[in-house]
């Protein structure tokens, strides 16, 4: 690119006698003082039939001046810009084709040389493209000193981890013969205390069950003998057994294991167990008035200790036979409710245990000083363990990273080093488009959404002459029905690091380009000042 830029100002000051279209390049075919050879050799012709509108060559190289052959080629010297070669169809067609107008010779048509205008403009942006060339290859070298510093630092501190892992891993085992040391005495104190606190629980629900069987015996002996008949215990049908709603004298009698009555000791060991969940208290009918808000919570507390309600069936069938008997129950109720709910004023002996200690038994009490002190023992041990178990995790992960950095290709001379923590944007109409170089590029809508991975970094990508010239990026979300996303970034010469443009040429597959100074190549030596060259 240089080179061109100091061949542009270079001009002929003598014009060079040849036929028109030819280039000095080909100058040597067309000898005047010989007949013409066509250049594929297909014919040898008189010199005076070049350019003589009239094609006799199959190729064309005997009119390069003229229309005659559709396959000819035109030269245009464009003195002050750069020659080029057009069809000679174009000769003479009244579109000026070349910037010197040298193949409107005869239409008719005037072309303004336009040549020195256009070379002007070239040489300004080779200039300033030479320019980015130069400045961008000494931020390269800046770049490549500073990722050799970084590396030697890098390097040193791998090494000083490495060696601190070796002590740090001894004391993580050290801690941890401490800690395990420390939570024997802690889990026997901590069993020892559990223990206890089962043998109080199942103490305590012992003797509640003993006091609910106590008080359902109380009110099954409806004449207070000591014991409980079978005409007793038929007056609670929930107890019933075979679904017809009423508990017979054989049912009855079978619940009391074939006896006709049955003291409390018995009752408790025999029968409580077997009607313990049917059984309704005569203290809490089902059908009671609705409590004020203090007691609805006492009831709240008591349910788990009482029978469970009879069945839907056993309601329905109740209901069935006694819905007058209800209404009138409920308008009893709502006066018992105006005159203050007197069921709640039952007489003790018929009121079940309070269970309102219940919660506070299922919760297991602290632990005691020596116990306790044993825990916290414990506690710091593991404490200590795990944060130097945290330490070495973390130097590990350090040494990891460390040694994949170091170990990266990052270039010739590691001058893309620099990229390896950044991550660089292009916002354009529809999406933000992340590119974070070596590791992945995405692409996330611009009004809002989750990014959509368009690859993970692969490889350099460059042709094999310029290995380093483009990235790869794959693996990437996959396209409804089609591939996964992959993106290729091109990188290009430049001043800053800047993401430039994104596009999608084939369907899941993008296009990046990547301006770096670490992409800019070498630039040849500065020309000599103008004084000091000779002309042509």
């Amino acid at each position: 690119m240089l080179l061109l830029l100091f061949l542009l100002p270079v001009c002929w000051a003598v014009e060079v006698k040849r036929p028109r279209g030819v280039s000095l390049t080909n100058l040597h075919f067309y000898d005047e003082s010989k007949p013409f050879t066509c250049l594929d050799s297909s014919a040898v012709i008189p010199f005076d039939q070049v350019n003589d509108d009239y094609c006799d060559c199959k190729d064309g190289s005997d009119e390069p001046g003229t229309a005659a052959c559709p396959n000819g080629s035109f030269h245009c010297t464009n003195t002050g810009y750069k020659p080029l070669y057009i069809s000679s169809r174009w000769v003479n067609d009244g579109v000026c084709d070349c910037c010197d107008g040298t193949d409107e010779y005869n239409s008719g048509i005037v072309c303004e040389n336009t040549c020195k205008e256009k070379g002007r403009k070239e040489r300004e942006t080779l200039q300033q493209m030479a320019e980015v060339t130069r400045e961008g290859f000494r931020l390269k070298k800046i770049l490549i000193e500073d990722w050799k510093k970084a590396r030697e630092e890098k390097q040193q501190k791998l090494t000083e981890l490495q060696a601190g892992k070796k002590s740090l891993e001894e004391q993580v085992e050290m801690l941890r013969m401490v800690k395990e040391e420390a939570e024997k005495p802690e889990k026997e104190a901590k069993d020892r205390h559990q223990k206890l606190w089962e043998e109080q629980q199942a103490a305590s629900k012992a003797q509640r069950e003993q006091e609910l069987a106590t008080n359902a015996f109380q009110e099954l002996d409806d004449d207070m003998d000591g014991v409980v008949s079978v005409a007793e215990l038929q007056t609670h049908p929930e107890l019933d057994t075979d679904g017809d709603g009423a508990l017979s004298e054989g049912e009855a009698q079978t619940l009391l294991g074939g006896d006709i009555q049955m003291d409390a000791i018995t009752f408790h060991d025999r029968v409580w167990a077997a009607i313990r969940d049917k059984y309704q208290s005569e203290v809490l009918p089902t059908d009671s008035p609705v409590p004020s808000a203090p007691d609805l919570t006492a009831l709240k507390e008591e349910q788990p200790l009482v029978p469970s309600p009879p069945t839907e069936e056993e309601e329905e069938e109740e209901e069935e036979g006694a819905e007058e008997e209800e209404e009138e129950e409920e308008e009893g109720e709502e006066d018992s409710q105006v005159q203050g709910e007197q069921p709640k004023e039952a007489p003790p002996p018929l009121v079940p245990p309070q269970p309102g200690s219940t919660a506070e038994e299922d919760k297991m009490p602290p632990y005691n000083e020596q116990t306790q002190a044993l825990i916290d023992v414990a506690q710091e041990a593991r404490n200590k363990f795990e944060e130097a178990e945290r330490s070495l995790r973390d130097m590990e992960e350090s040494i990891r990273n460390l040694e994949q950095e170091i170990s990266f290709d990052f270039g010739p001379s590691g001058e893309f080093a620099y990229l390896y923590s950044q991550c660089y944007e292009l916002t354009t109409n529809e999406y933000i488009y992340r590119l974070c170089p070596f590791k992945l590029v995405s692409q996330k809508p611009k009004l809002g959404g989750s990014p959509t991975n368009l690859g993970t970094w692969g490889s350099w990508a460059g042709p094999e002459h310029d290995k380093f010239s483009a990235m790869k990026y794959e693996q990437g979300t996959g396209c409804w029905q089609g591939p996964n996303r992959s993106t290729t970034v091109r990188l290009l010469c430049g001043k800053e690091t800047v993401v430039t443009s994104t596009t999608e040429p084939s369907r899941c597959e993008y296009l990046m380009e990547l301006v770096t100074p670490a992409a800019c190549p070498e630039p040849p030596p500065e020309p000599p000042a103008d004084g000091d060259h000779d002309e042509l």
